[in-house]
Parts: C-alpha cells; sequence; structure tokens
C-alpha cells in the first residue's frame, strides 16, 4: 500500500516550520505543545521569526491559551508575525471549541445558580474593554444551547431591543434565558438602566413564554446577581 505523506525524512531533518505538521503526521495531535498547535494554525512566521517562535510570544506574553482566547482581533493581530488574516483564523478556531464544547450533549454546562453562570464566562468577560451584552440559551433541563452575543458598547435601550434578543431564543426553541453582561471598570454594581432594561426583557419574554431566569453582570473577578439582590 503506498503512502502519500511525507515520512521519508527523519523530523530532524525538516525545516523548523514544518516540524510540527509532520510530529502531528507521525505521532498524532495529542502528541504536540500547545507551540505547535499554535504553530500549525500561523503556518508561517515572519522575518527572522519561524512560527514556532511567534507562538511561542504569543503563549508566554498571555499566559497560555486561556488569555489567549480572550484577546479581541485587533490585539491578537497586532503581535509581530499575525495580522488580521492569522487572527480571524485562530479565533476561529476558539469560536468552534467553545460551541462544540456547549453542543455536546451531555457535555453542556448545566446552570443552576448565578455562580455557575460566572464559573462558564467570567475569565472571557471579566478582560473586555467594552461592554457586552449575552443571553445564556437554556433548554428545559437548565443545559446551555447557547451564548449569543447581542450587542458591544455602551448598554442602553437602543442597543439591546427584546425583538434582537429573542430571535436567536425562538429559532433555536430555547426554554428560558439568562442576561449577561460585564462593566470594564470591574465594579458589578447595577446601573438604574441595567436594572430598567432587565425589567423590561422580562415583560417581552413573558409574552412570548420564555423565561428570563436572571441578569447577571460580570466585574472584575466578582458578579452580581440581579435575582438574588431582588432587583427584578
Amino acid at each position: 500500500m503506498t503512502n502519500n505523506l511525507p515520512y521519508r525524512l527523519t523530523l530532524k531533518e525538516y525545516p523548523l516550520e514544518l516540524q510540527p505538521r509532520e510530529r502531528l503526521y507521525q505521532l498524532g495531535v495529542q502528541a504536540l505543545s500547545d507551540r505547535e498547535l499554535l504553530a500549525l494554525l500561523l503556518t508561517t512566521g515572519t522575518k527572522g521569526i519561524t512560527a514556532l517562535e511567534v507562538a511561542e510570544n504569543i503563549l508566554t506574553e498571555n499566559q497560555g491559551f486561556k488569555g489567549l482566547a480572550s484577546l479581541s482581533l485587533e490585539e491578537l493581530a497586532s503581535f509581530p508575525g499575525v495580522g488580521p488574516a492569522k487572527a480571524a483564523k485562530i479565533l476561529a478556531t476558539f469560536e468552534i471549541g467553545k460551541r462544540v464544547s456547549l453542543r455536546g450533549g451531555e457535555l453542556r454546562p448545566i446552570i443552576q445558580s448565578p455562580e455557575d453562570v460566572s464559573n462558564l464566562v467570567m475569565e472571557d468577560m471579566r478582560h473586555y474593554d467594552r461592554e457586552h451584552f449575552k443571553t445564556l440559551l437554556l433548554n428545559t433541563k437548565n443545559q446551555v444551547i447557547n451564548i449569543e452575543t447581542i450587542s458591544i458598547g455602551n448598554l442602553n435601550s437602543s442597543l439591546v431591543h427584546p425583538r434582537e434578543l429573542f430571535k436567536s431564543a425562538i429559532k433555536r426553541s430555547a426554554a428560558a434565558i439568562i442576561l449577561v453582561h460585564n462593566h470594564p471598570s470591574g465594579d458589578p454594581r447595577p446601573s438604574r438602566e441595567d436594572i430598567n432594561i432587565t425589567k423590561r426583557i422580562i415583560e417581552a419574554g413573558n409574552i412570548l413564554g420564555i423565561e428570563v431566569l436572571d441578569h447577571i453582570i460580570i466585574g472584575d473577578k466578582v458578579f452580581c446577581s440581579l435575582k438574588e439582590k431582588d432587583l427584578i
């Protein structure tokens, strides 16, 4: 049987840029280090810097994949040897991983408390430099179907319209939703506008038959549940 994979050379004989790929061919993807996996997504480096070195720089500065996943497109693209196209590829890969984990049947996170919401979104949302308003779509077992970004920018009624917010929930047959947004200041205490928008969305949900269980505001390693505070 003819083997079309390029296994004729030993690993050390391949150019440095190709070694992660050849290691994957020979040993499987599980054998690759974090920097090798990232180097494969980058494909090439830049002047005088290999893809492996670019990957090492990025991972070191962001303390691994966890920090890297919280970067914006612009932040990731600013690294030497990356740029917008490679940054988009890396972010798309992270997003695929998130969606697979959310849609994996028994692996779907189950929300039973505000702490469960915080554990799911805190590490991403506490680093945002702008307000991101999201919804967690839940099925009848309180499993997370998906996390939807509704708006980015200062939270106000013009940015968060119930029609847009519930569109995806209806399409995915969500039984309930949880509202989540971050305060870039790090202080999760709700504003009057936060409370008013939440009440407006709850009223719309009652009409549609989709319960709004809570609104969680994410700060810097702290959060506030409007439900627990009896504000909704």
